[in-house]
């Protein structure tokens, strides 16, 4: 049986808060355009993909960023949290530094900022972390045991903060991403989970692309039809675990205004075909956090027809729902 972890990067935007204010009703519409992913044609967020995974009796890990705590009251975590917790989801640990140059006089580390926690000494990392693990709890959350950088952003001194503060297992390690801004001393080659200065190491699952590159696991860079061939291509090879990743807000056209309709049928399909997968299941780290394995690491072939399929999607998809859009 195949372990798949479907997590989920939830978090408001920073970029929003600079440019519409950090007031009561800024929050409200971050919250709108970030979390609930409200359209005038429907709510695509946090709600929705649970809809679907309750669905499927699939279960989920949402890495809920908690540093607008720091600029708003921790109710606006909570906000997050609290309806993740009651319907049964798994909730751990984000962190998107960018939060710390709007947050004024309660910055912890006074006026250092950074785009990512890699940015900062191991002492100011201990601090930081151990202060977003205290807000997450305070909004209602259970005690994490993983952690995820923003940005993908962390380093070796992440790890060992991770290890200092009793966390278990880290997941910031992105092999398919070339030039990602991981600092984690792995490679692309380090594909499976594995013991690192006193942590689980857990890397995001990539498939075999064009030549010898890698394409990671995410909803809006893979279509379905790869995601669910790249799971059973695990099971198939005898692989314990499969993460793959997505956003609070990936439904959504980039400027946040209106349903991707074509990444959203893709998230549809997904659950449905994985609900239907024999030989695997969703897990979550509260429940079985994954274990370190040894031995070789296969992805899924390049195969031209799949990858031409995404390409006529992505086509789509950029030309109505893209920058513009």
């Amino acid at each position: 049986m195949t372990r798949v972890y479907i997590t989920i990067d939830t978090e408001y935007s920073a970029g929003h808060a600079r440019r519409h204010g950090l007031d009561g009703a800024a929050r409200a519409e971050n919250f709108a355009r970030s979390i609930a992913c409200r359209t005038a044609q429907n709510a695509v967020g946090v709600e929705y993909q649970m809809d679907r995974f309750d669905r499927h009796g699939l279960k989920a890990v949402f890495f809920v960023d908690p540093m607008p705590g720091l600029v708003w009251v921790v109710e606006a975590v909570a906000d997050v949290v609290g309806p993740i917790v009651a319907r049964g989801h798994d909730v751990q640990l984000h962190l998107h530094t960018e939060w710390l140059e709007l947050a004024g006089s309660a910055n912890p580390l006074g006026t250092r900022t950074g785009l990512n926690i890699a940015d900062f000494a191991f002492e100011d990392q201990c601090r930081l972390i151990d202060l977003a693990r205290g807000l997450l709890v305070a909004a209602g959350a259970p005690p994490p045991v993983c952690f995820r950088a923003g940005n993908y952003g962390a380093n070796d001194d992440t790890l060992r903060a991770l290890a200092e503060l009793g966390l278990s297992h880290d997941t910031s390690h992105p092999p398919g991403i070339a030039g990602s801004l991981c600092r984690i001393g792995l490679g692309p080659d380090d594909r499976l989970p594995v013991e690192r200065l006193g942590i689980t190491e857990v890397p995001i699952a990539a498939i075999a692309a064009r030549g010898r590159a890698l394409r990671h696991a995410q909803i809006t860079a893979l279509s379905a039809g790869e995601l669910l061939a790249a799971i059973a291509h695990a099971h198939d090879h005898g692989l314990a675990d499969f993460t793959l990743v997505s956003h609070s807000f990936e439904l959504l056209s980039r400027n946040r205004q209106a349903i991707n309709r074509v990444v959203r049928r893709r998230f549809d399909a997904f659950c449905a075909g994985l609900a239907a997968l024999p030989g695997v299941r969703t897990a979550t780290y509260a429940t079985e956090p994954p274990a370190p394995c040894a031995g070789p690491a296969p992805v899924l072939p390049h195969a031209w027809p799949r990858t031409l399929w995404r390409l006529a999607e992505q086509a789509v998809s950029n030309q109505l729902w893209g920058e513009k859009a």
